[in-house]
């Protein structure tokens, strides 16, 4: 029995956060930034931010965050992502890591053209 409770307190915490919302970043737009104030983060996959570059940005992928994490500069970041998973997971482990995460903004996929692997900026908050 206490192995059932632990393992479940286990997998509430993982759900937690990776799922649960982080409350208290807002949403903005890449053009509303100053950028002498705020570095640019990129945590959207290689595959995905190749192809949409952001002129600027820091381009470390959230699977490699955790690995290259001395390469962030300690300022104000502000997180390019592409989905609201990659938005939780990243800005818990930069704030475990005692960076300020300013706000965010989600890049998502064309969804009207299938065939045609474009990205486009487009503010989901």
């Amino acid at each position: 029995m206490l192995y059932l409770i632990l393992s479940l307190l286990v997998i509430l915490v993982i759900l937690y956060k990776r799922y649960f919302p982080v409350w208290g970043v807002k949403c903005t737009g890449l053009e509303e930034l100053d950028l002498t104030k705020l570095q640019i983060l990129d945590v959207r996959d290689y595959n995905e931010s190749y192809k949409n570059p952001i002129v600027g940005a820091l381009n470390i992928p959230i699977a490699y965050l955790k690995r290259h994490i001395y390469e962030i500069p300690h300022r104000e970041l502000h997180l390019v992502v592409s989905s609201l998973l990659e938005k939780n997971v990243g800005i818990r482990a930069l704030k475990h890591k005692g960076y300020r995460i300013a706000g965010y903004s989600v890049v998502s996929q064309n969804q009207n053209n299938i065939n045609e692997c474009h990205l486009e900026i487009k503010i989901n908050c």
